[in-house]
C-alpha cells in the first residue's frame, strides 16, 4: 500500500511537471505569434504632406518619413511596417489600393480618412477665391455631405480593415482646427469664413469618432494638440495657402506631426 501511495503521488508530479511544461510552451507560441506588425492607411494627414522630405519612391502619394506613422514606427520598432497612407485618398482609395499589407500578423493600424470625400480641398479653394456667401454655401453643402453620406462609407472601410485584421488595435486619427479666431491673421478671409471651417472640420471629427467607436476602434483627436498652433495663432503647425507648393497648403508641417499627431497616436496605440 505504501509503495503505491508513493509512486501514484510520483506520478501526480510527474503530470503536474508535464502540464506546466505543456503550458509554459503553448504561452511562448503564444506569444511569439502575437500580431505586432503595424499598418498605415489613410490620406495626406498620414503620408505627411506638408511635413516634407517626401520619399521618391512613393510618387504622388507624398509618404515622408516626418509623418506621424514613420515617427512611431522608428520609435517602437514594430515587427513590420507597411506605409502605404496616399495623399488625395478617399475611402474608396483606400480600399482599393491600401488594404493589401493588412493580416493575420497585423497588431496595429492607424487610418485618417473623410476630407477628401467630404471635399475639402475644394471647400478651401472655394473660400479663398471666392465671395464670402460662396463659400459658406460650399461648407454648408460639404456639412451635408459629412452628416448624410459620410458614414456609410466609413463604415465600408472600417468593416474591411476588421476583416482583414481581425486582431488589430486600430487607431482613427481625426483632423485639427484650421484657424485661430482673432489671431494674428490681418488679411485673408474673414473670421465669419475661419470660424464656419473649424466648425465643419469639428462636425468632421464627431462624425468620424461615432463610426469609430461604433467599431470598436479607438479615436484620436488632435484638436486640442494643435490650439495655440492654428493658422493666425503666430506658431502655425499648418500651412496656410503655399502659392508655391499649393498642395502642401492647409496641412500639418513636421512640427505638427511631431508634436500634434505622434503624441496622439501614440497615447491612443
Amino acid at each position: 500500500m505504501r509503495r503505491f501511495r508513493i509512486s501514484a503521488y510520483m506520478t501526480s508530479l510527474l503530470l503536474a511537471a508535464s502540464f506546466a511544461l505543456t503550458g509554459a510552451a503553448t504561452a511562448s507560441a503564444s506569444e511569439q505569434a502575437a500580431p505586432t506588425g503595424y499598418v498605415a492607411l489613410g490620406d495626406s494627414y498620414s503620408s505627411g504632406v506638408g511635413a516634407g522630405a517626401y520619399d521618391s519612391s512613393s510618387g504622388d502619394c507624398k509618404r515622408t518619413p516626418r509623418a506621424y506613422p514613420a515617427l512611431w514606427a522608428a520609435a517602437h520598432s514594430p515587427s513590420s511596417f507597411n506605409f502605404t497612407a496616399c495623399s488625395g485618398a478617399r475611402t474608396g482609395d483606400v480600399l482599393a489600393n491600401q488594404m493589401g499589407p493588412l493580416g493575420s500578423n497585423t497588431g496595429l493600424v492607424s487610418i485618417s480618412v473623410g476630407g477628401n470625400d467630404a471635399g475639402f480641398s475644394d471647400v478651401m479653394t472655394t473660400c479663398v477665391l471666392n465671395s464670402e456667401a460662396t463659400c459658406l454655401a460650399r461648407i454648408n453643402t460639404a456639412r451635408t455631405y459629412v452628416s448624410n453620406t459620410l458614414p456609410g462609407l466609413l463604415d465600408n472601410v472600417y468593416s474591411t480593415i476588421s476583416a482583414k485584421a481581425p486582431a488589430a488595435h486600430v487607431v482613427v486619427v481625426g483632423y485639427p482646427r484650421f484657424y485661430k479666431i482673432g489671431g494674428s491673421c490681418v488679411v485673408g478671409l474673414s473670421d465669419t469664413v475661419r470660424s464656419a471651417i473649424n466648425s465643419a472640420a469639428d462636425l468632421l471629427n464627431d462624425v468620424t469618432a461615432k463610426r469609430a467607436a461604433d467599431h470598436g476602434f479607438s479615436f484620436g483627436n488632435v484638436t486640442s494638440r494643435f490650439t495655440g498652433h492654428e493658422i493666425c495663432s503666430g506658431d502655425a503647425w499648418l500651412h496656410s495657402v503655399n502659392w508655391l507648393n499649393i498642395g502642401e497648403s492647409y496641412h500639418p508641417t513636421a512640427a505638427g506631426h511631431s508634436g500634434g499627431y505622434l503624441p496622439v497616436f501614440t497615447s491612443a496605440a
